[in-house]
């Protein structure tokens, strides 16, 4: 987005819209939901003797808030020009390069949320502040790794016998 739609990425920041300070761009992580869809229970080898509890998977939700400055004439035209720069650019990125040449891991995906205007209200909540024209995204899953680890021992001997029986006996 820098330089075209503002001058500076310093001027894109992750905040709250009442306390946006000097940026352009806010990016407010509103929401975070565990994805269902992969919880896993099961351990992970990292080793032969040590075992990773299983990750966490997260979907995150975020409000892009854009800030015009200068002659209130513009304000309008200029922010719509930088949601429009958004769209774009998390359009074009939606899916992971690497994803797309078949690296599983980087299955993270980036969704614009088509939410109602009531849903939009409560979650901009803002008192004194009247609501400004914004864009919901969720991105996800997050792989949030455990740091648990337990030592275990392989299966190192074994034995197995075979006895004969005879027919009718138990």
């Amino acid at each position: 987005m820098a330089p075209e739609v503002v001058k500076s990425p310093r001027q894109i920041g992750l905040c709250h819209p009442a306390a946006k300070g000097d940026y352009r761009v806010g990016i407010w992580l509103y929401d975070i939901r565990e994805c269902e869809e992969l919880k896993n229970h099961s351990m992970i080898s990292i080793d032969s003797v040590r075992q990773r509890y299983a990750s966490c998977y997260v979907n995150l939700f975020y409000m892009i808030t854009p800030y015009a400055g200068g002659d209130v004439r513009y304000q309008a035209k200029e922010e719509q020009g930088m949601l429009g720069k958004v769209i774009q650019i998390l359009n074009d990125h939606a899916v992971p390069e690497e994803f797309l040449r078949g690296d599983e891991s980087a299955c993270c995906t980036i969704t614009l949320q088509n939410l109602p205007m009531e849903e939009k209200l409560r979650i901009f909540n803002v008192p004194n502040m009247e609501y400004k024209t914004s864009l919901f995204y969720e991105m996800g899953p997050i792989e949030i790794e455990s740091e648990r680890v337990r030592e275990t021992s392989r299966v190192v001997d074994v034995r197995f016998g075979v006895e004969e029986r005879k027919r009718g006996q138990r």
